[in-house]
C-alpha cells in the first residue's frame, strides 16, 4: 500500500507527505491516525504531534529548527511556523567506528587508461580559455570545426569542448582568486576525460597562461610526449580571425592522437564520483539522496571514491560527518571550513540559512538544517577519509568532502576540476545540469517531475514513495554509473548540455 506520508525516524516530530494531503482527511501512519488540518503538498512536512512554541522540531532524528508558534498535530510545518535558530552541536570526532564492507564481486567499466595514472570515462579535446576576453574566440574555433565536419573522421573522439568563463582578470596577481582559477583550469586541462588541449588567451590578462602552466606544471600529452601545451594569444597572433585559424589547425593536429585512445576494461576502483543535488525538494532526503548514498557505498566497497561537496549544504549536519572522520584531524578540517564559511558570509551580512532557494521552499524545504540533513545522505555511510579545498586534486580512496559553495554549477565545476570522471546529480524540482567533459546522471526525487521531464532525467527515484526499497534504487544508480562510465550517453549529453555550465568559484573582489 502506497503511504500518504513517510516518517523517517521514530523520534521525528514531522512526516513527509508522499502525495498532496487535503484538510479534513485522516491519514493512517505507524503511530496512528493523524487528522490533516492544512493542505500539505507532496514533499512538505506535517506535524505528528502538538509542538509548543520554541520547541525543537526533528526530522531525520535531528533538529531542523524551532517552532515560532504553537503547532497542532496534522498542521503544515513550514516557513510560517518554523525557523532555523541556533543550537550547539557535538562533533564527537571519529567517535563512530564505520567498517567498510568489502565488495563481494569485482566490478569494471569500459574506460580510457591514459597510461599515466589517469582513467577516463570520455575522450574529449579541449580549448582552455584563460580569460573571458578569449571566450568568444574559443567558441568560434569550435564552431569552425563543426562547420568543417572534421570530427566525423575521428569517431573515437567525443567532441571538442571550449572551457570558457567570466573571470581571468581584475583580480590580485598571485592572490587567492588567481591561484584558485589556475587550479580549476588546470584540473580541466589535465582531466582524465581530456585527451589533449590547447590554451587560448588574450595576452594582457592577469591570468597569464605562463603563470597557469608554471604554477600548475601543466603538460600536454596530445602529441605523444611530455611537452608544454600550445598557447595562442589573440594579441600576439594579430586578432580574432587569425587566432581562430591557428586554433582550428592546432585542434585538427591533435585529433589523430586523441582518436588513438580506445576503451578498455578498468576496475571500478578507478572511478571518482561527484555527487551533487540541485533544485531540491522535501523528497530529496527521502528518495534520491539516500539511494545515491547506497550507490556511493557500493563504489567505496569497490575501492573507488565518492565526493560530497556544497559546504553550505552540509552546514547544520556536519556533526554527523565528523563522527565518521577516519581521524580527528580529518574531522577538524571539515569544521575549519564550516568556520570559514561563517566568517565569509558574515563579511557580507549574509546568513548561511538564506541558502534554501524559493524553489527549494516551494518543494517543502524550510531551513538549511533540514536541507543539509537530506543532502549529506548522498555520502552514504562509509568513513570520511579526507577534506579538500575547491578544485584540489582528489587523491584519497573512499568518501571525501570537497569545500564548495552550494550553487550547482560552481560546485560541480570544482568537483570535476578535482578529478571526478562521472557525476550524479539529484533533483526534485527538475535541474537540467550537464558538465562536460564529465557525464552527469540526473536522478529525479519524485515521479510527477520525472514524468514531466523524462527527456532530461536518467533515473526515477520517486518509486521509493511507491514502496520500492531505497536499496533497490541505490543499486540501480550504481549500475547506471558503470554503464555511463562505459559510454552510455546521459540525457544531458544527448541534449548537448555541458559547456556553458563551467563556472569557477570567485572568492575575492573584482578589481
Amino acid at each position: 500500500m502506497i503511504p500518504s506520508a513517510i516518517i523517517l525516524r521514530s523520534q521525528d516530530d514531522v512526516a513527509v507527505a508522499a502525495r498532496r494531503l487535503e484538510p479534513g482527511e485522516d491519514i493512517e501512519l505507524s503511530i496512528g491516525i493523524i487528522p490533516v488540518r492544512d493542505r500539505v503538498g507532496m514533499g512538505h512536512k506535517i506535524a505528528l504531534r502538538a509542538i509548543p512554541r520554541g520547541a525543537p522540531v526533528r526530522k531525520y532524528g535531528q533538529v531542523i529548527g524551532f517552532a515560532t508558534r504553537d503547532i497542532s498535530a496534522g498542521s503544515l510545518v513550514h516557513v510560517d511556523n518554523l525557523e532555523a535558530g541556533t543550537f550547539s552541536r557535538d562533533y564527537a570526532f571519529s567517535s563512530e567506528v564505520v567498517p567498510v564492507v568489502p565488495a563481494l564481486q569485482r566490478r569494471t567499466f569500459e574506460g580510457y587508461d591514459r597510461g599515466d595514472g589517469r582513467f577516463g570515462t570520455r575522450n574529449y579535446v579541449a580549448l582552455v580559455s584563460t580569460v573571458n576576453c578569449s571566450a568568444s574566440t574559443s567558441r568560434y574555433i569550435v564552431r569552425r570545426l563543426e562547420q568543417l565536419g572534421v570530427l566525423k573522421d575521428f569517431p573515437g573522439v567525443d567532441g571538442v569542448v571550449a572551457v570558457t568563463h567570466k573571470a581571468g582578470c581584475a583580480m590580485q596577481y598571485g592572490g587567492p582568486d588567481h591561484l584558485q582559477l589556475d587550479r580549476t583550469l588546470a584540473g580541466f586541462a589535465r582531466h582524465a576525460n581530456v585527451a589533449a588541449y590547447i590554451i587560448i588567451g588574450l595576452g594582457c590578462e592577469t591570468g597569464q597562461a605562463a603563470h597557469l602552466i608554471e604554477g600548475e606544471r601543466l603538460i600536454n600529452l596530445g602529441g605523444g610526449d611530455r611537452r608544454a601545451p600550445l598557447v595562442l594569444n589573440i594579441q600576439e597572433l594579430g586578432g580574432i580571425a587569425r587566432t581562430v585559424e591557428a586554433g582550428t589547425q592546432a585542434i585538427i593536429n591533435l585529433l589523430p592522437e586523441a582518436s588513438r585512445h580506445r576503451r578498455t576494461t578498468i576496475g571500478a576502483d578507478k572511478l571518482i564520483l561527484a555527487t551533487n543535488c540541485g533544485g531540491s525538494d522535501g523528497n530529496s532526503g527521502v528518495t534520491a539522496n539516500p539511494a545515491l548514498g547506497i550507490a556511493s557505498d557500493l563504489l567505496v566497497a569497490q575501492g573507488g571514491t565518492t565526493v560530497l561537496a556544497e559546504t553550505t549544504e552540509i552546514y547544520g549536519a556536519e556533526h554527523l560527518l565528523t563522527r565518521r572522520a577516519i581521524t580527528p584531524a580529518v574531522g577538524e578540517k571539515l569544521i575549519e571550513r564550516i568556520r570559514w564559511w561563517e566568517r565569509y558570509t558574515g563579511m557580507f551580512g549574509a546568513e548561511i540559512n538564506n541558502n534554501p532557494s524559493p524553489g527549494n521552499k516551494d518543494g517543502g524545504l524550510t531551513t538549511i538544517y533540514e536541507k543539509s540533513l537530506g543532502a549529506i545522505a548522498k555520502a552514504g555511510s562509509t568513513p570520511m577519509v579526507d577534506v579538500v579545498h575547491y578544485a584540489e586534486p582528489i587523491r584519497a580512496k573512499g568518501f571525501v568532502v570537497m569545500d564548495t559553495p552550494g550553487y550547482d554549477p560552481v560546485s560541480m565545476t570544482g568537483l570535476v576540476a578535482g578529478g571526478a570522471n562521472v557525476c550524479v546529480f539529484t533533483t526534485g524540482r527538475g535541474s537540467v545540469f550537464g558538465c562536460k567533459p564529465a557525464p552527469s546522471i540526473k536522478v529525479a526525487t519524485n515521479t510527477p517531475m520525472y514524468q514531466r521531464m523524462e527527456a532530461d532525467m536518467d533515473v526515477n527515484a520517486g518509486v521509493v514513495l511507491d514502496g520500492v526499497p531505497v536499496e533497490e534504487v541505490g543499486h540501480l544508480i550504481f549500475e547506471e554509473i558503470l554503464a555511463v562510465a562505459s559510454g552510455k550517453k546521459t540525457k544531458s549529453e544527448l541534449e548537448g548540455v555541458g559547456e556553458e555550465e563551467f563556472a569557477p568559484w570567485s572568492i575575492g573582489p573584482t578589481l
